[in-house]
């Protein structure tokens, strides 16, 4: 592990590295993203985050998301030292508590999980949520990620049987703010992303009803989101949510208590 634990030695801030063309937009739209959230806040918290002046906490929050969402990127690693290096710097007594609802926001809304390597030199990697690679597949590289959205999606068809109708899939996503005919500041337009890119890439089947008239449409899982994850997966992560504090989606809550009743 001698070649991990030493990260800051190689790695320049995510605006150098990264370039400022690249950087700032992502800072940008991590910001957005940061401010559509500002409502989701822990239940609770060693440190509460209500002590916190709620424009620090929001500044912090999106560069530390705008970091570790370069570092996904950039497949490289990260340590606490760094974080507070570049990130927290005059505001390092904060780092526990806005570390930990980075996390969470990370997982549940991008679907991209900050995993301990190296214990002893306290290391971190940035991975794709259930191991699904969607973001990579990206033609442009650009944008937030959103494989937070596929597990929702996912989980949704799970729970309707192994296939759910359009509909509903459209009602469940407006009920967290995602609306077709308009663009997310995360996820984009989501009907192009149900029904084109996720489609195109294998994770799901878009397909009409058999004979109905007017014709109605529904969602599978597709190939690949059989060959990357599994249902198992998909139903232990959104119980793990579920017990979490923090509810950005909480239609995963409501899912996953329908499902044990």
């Amino acid at each position: 592990m001698s070649a991990l634990s030493k990260p800051e030695e190689d790695l320049q801030d995510p605006g150098e590295a990264q370039g400022p063309v690249e950087a700032q937009p992502l800072g940008a739209e991590v910001g957005e993203a940061a401010s559509h959230l500002a409502s989701y806040h822990p239940a609770s918290s060693s440190t509460p985050v209500e002590a916190l002046p709620q424009e620090i906490l929001d500044e912090m929050m999106t560069n530390l998301m705008t970091f570790l969402l370069l570092k996904y990127r950039a497949k490289k690693l990260t340590s606490p030292a760094e974080m507070l290096n570049k990130v927290f710097r005059d505001n390092q007594e904060y780092f526990p508590v806005v570390f930990s609802q980075a996390l969470e926001w990370l997982q549940v809304i991008f679907g991209v999980e900050v995993k301990e390597v190296d214990p002893t030199e306290h290391i971190y990697v940035m991975v794709p949520t259930l191991g699904l690679t969607c973001d990579e597949m990206l033609s442009d590289g650009q944008g937030l990620p959103k494989a937070g959205l596929l597990v929702l999606v996912l989980s949704m068809i799970m729970w309707s049987g192994d296939l759910a109708p359009a509909e509903v899939v459209w009602g469940a996503l407006s009920r967290i703010g995602v609306y077709v005919g308009s663009e997310h500041c995360i996820f984009g337009e989501p009907r192009e992303l149900l029904t084109q890119v996720w489609v195109r890439e294998g994770y799901l089947e878009y397909r009409q009803v058999p004979d109905s008239d007017p014709a109605r449409y529904e969602f599978l899982w597709g190939p690949r989101a059989y060959e990357e994850t599994s249902k198992q997966q998909v139903m232990a992560f959104v119980l793990r949510v579920r017990q979490r504090p923090l509810r950005a989606f909480p239609l995963l809550s409501e899912e996953a208590a329908r499902e044990e009743e």
